[in-house]
């Protein structure tokens, strides 16, 4: 018999993602249709995301409710769809073990990879995805010159990137750095602290992530000057991206490759007494739980989902272990931290907001809204207004708080609700006191003085 929610701890069943009746359209457009109703009928997530008032939008224009929705509409649903996962881990009351077994990030999932075997996929969004070849092609000594063709404000390249890529022109992309973490790691030597509590205990291999090895590698810096001084032995690693990319284009076989050619590398480093330490939220996602869905089967990819640890919960974990030096100095000026979607889907708790409140008498702010931007929807023509319009609410909330510090573990968040508070600010009149977006992990190395 059928009750009204659960309240057990939801349980996410694996992709079946080899099976032909996965790519069978008949049996999708039941389910999706199934599933659909039930929403309709719930609507518990309406203010989450995109997706939900969109399929409430078509079911509400249809005299006969979800009959009468064509099936070619089901698109605009699984457009709108970040896989931020909100839904299924905080929302929806029908989620595994609910006898109604409704997931819909995965079955918007399914949906996308149906639509991706027949072609129906972008292709700027497609070659954003390839981030490992985009960042041996840039990152390096063209990384300026990348860099100036990217720039928001550059009015010879953003609208011809618009016109002819398809990318807004008033989205912020990322920059391409000119070194990357993996190759300053190894030309910049460092030692544990010896002095510190957790020194001999604990040892990191740090996977550096695709956006953190091209993109942003100072995060990675800060992270290895932390866990080196609190005592922790480093090594950088960086086998390659972790597929959610690939993932959110609807390629879970390419994603499959990544995790067995990934967890086969790292597993060594684990056998070497290395745990393995994430930069970002995505990532870590992926690690703990999204290859296990895939790849259900596969021992190295279970044994890395004991051993991965996102490196706020991994500093958080070693304080409450073994201590942490002395000597964190307050940040009176405060932190906004945005609690990013893939962060708060590993269900470990705020450890963003529990790591910057290790700083003594440092006022912190914490946001628990999505950014909207979710990957490459947030910087797509038809895309990038509605991610603009998801992020508001954090986006305001960081105006009005005007802390001088702003973080998140998703960079691309982080930067996303930036432009949007500094937008909000400036036509306030006003200016924002954070002048960048951050890693939680950058203000605990601000604050011990090691950057």
């Amino acid at each position: 018999m059928s009750r009204e929610g659960s309240l057990e701890a939801p349980t996410r069943h694996p992709l079946d993602w080899r099976s032909d009746d996965f790519y069978d359209e008949a049996r999708l457009d039941a389910e999706m249709r199934r599933v659909f109703d039930i929403c309709h009928g719930c609507r518990r997530c309406f203010n989450l995301c995109d997706s939900f008032p969109r399929l409430f939008d078509l079911i509400d224009a249809s005299p006969t409710e979800i009959e009468g929705v064509k099936s070619e509409d089901f698109s605009k649903v699984t457009e709108a769809c970040t896989l931020c996962d909100m839904c299924f881990m905080t929302k929806c009351p029908y989620v595994p073990p609910h006898s109604w077994q409704v997931d819909f990030p995965h079955l918007l999932l399914r949906h996308r990879t149906v639509e991706a075997k027949k072609g129906k996929t972008s292709f700027t969004a497609r070659q954003l995805a390839e981030m490992d070849r985009n960042g041996r092609l840039i990152a390096g000594p063209i990384a300026p010159l990348a860099n100036w063709g990217s720039e928001k404000g550059n009015v010879l390249t953003r609208p011809a990137m618009e016109a002819t890529l398809g990318i807004d022109a008033h989205a912020e992309l990322p920059k391409f750095a000119r070194r990357t973490f993996v190759g300053q790691d190894r030309r910049e030597t460092i030692a544990p602290n010896r002095n510190a509590p957790a020194f001999g205990q604990r040892k990191a291999a740090i996977y550096a992530t695709c956006f953190v090895n091209y993109n942003k590698p100072e995060t990675g810096m800060a992270a290895r000057a932390v866990l080196n001084h609190i005592g922790v032995e480093t090594h950088a690693a960086y086998p390659g991206c972790c597929g959610m990319p690939f993932l959110e284009q609807g390629e879970p076989e390419r994603v499959a490759v990544q995790a067995e050619k990934i967890s086969k590398e790292l597993c060594a480093l684990i056998d070497e007494g290395y745990d393995i330490v994430t930069l970002t939220a995505s990532c870590g996602l992926m690690l703990k739980f999204e290859w296990k869905l895939i790849l259900p089967e596969n021992e190295d990819v279970k044994r890395l989902s004991e051993a991965a640890f996102d490196i706020d919960e991994y500093v958080i974990d070693i304080s409450k272990k073994h201590g942490l030096p002395d000597g964190l100095k307050p940040m009176p000026e405060g932190v906004s931290v945005h609690m990013a979607c893939h962060a708060r889907a590993q269900n470990m708790g705020s450890k963003a907001a529990e790591l910057i409140r290790l700083i003594p008498d440092t006022p912190v702010d914490v946001i628990e809204r999505c950014a909207g931007h979710g990957g490459t929807f947030g910087v797509l023509k038809e895309t990038h207004g509605v991610a603009m319009k998801v992020g508001r609410p954090a986006m305001r909330a960081v105006a009005n708080q005007a802390r001088g510090h702003v973080v998140s573990d998703c960079p691309l968040a982080a930067k996303h609700i930036m432009q949007g508070a500094r937008e909000m600010a400036e036509k306030e009149g006003k200016t924002l006191k954070a002048a960048k977006p951050e890693h939680p992990i950058e203000i605990l190395a601000a604050s011990y003085g090691l950057i």
